[in-house]
């Protein structure tokens, strides 16, 4: 059972930075993608940084030069380090993970965690 517990979110000004991270005991395994997504209210869920099992990530352009996405194996975490924060970023941000690559289905996803940025 692939279970994912995300941490790290809050509130913050524009410009700050926020680090979230996703508790995954799957992280080590090969053919598993992980990736951070998030949803703001009344707007569909969008994707945000993707990582493969092989390191390549890949990150929405409204993100691109801002946020890193990474995995730790040895504290079996997949991290988001958000910088330069603006207000349009404020979400509910979700990890998931998908069996295979990641072009596959996220069909595990966790909670979500809040992340606010007021101007």
């Amino acid at each position: 059972q692939v279970v994912l517990v995300e941490s790290g979110g809050g509130s913050v000004q524009a410009g700050g930075s926020l680090r979230l991270s996703c508790a995954a005991s799957v992280i080590t395994y090969s053919g598993i993608c992980m990736g951070w997504f998030r949803q703001a209210p009344g707007k569909e869920r969008e994707e945000v940084a993707t990582i493969e099992s092989d390191g390549t990530t890949s990150y929405a352009d409204s993100v691109k030069g801002r946020f890193t996405i990474s995995k730790d194996s040895a504290k079996n975490t997949l991290d988001l380090q958000m910088n330069s924060l603006k207000p349009e970023d404020t979400a509910m941000y979700y990890c998931a993970a998908a069996l295979g690559w990641c072009t596959y289905d996220f069909n595990y996803w966790g909670q979500g965690t809040q992340v606010t940025v007021s101007s």
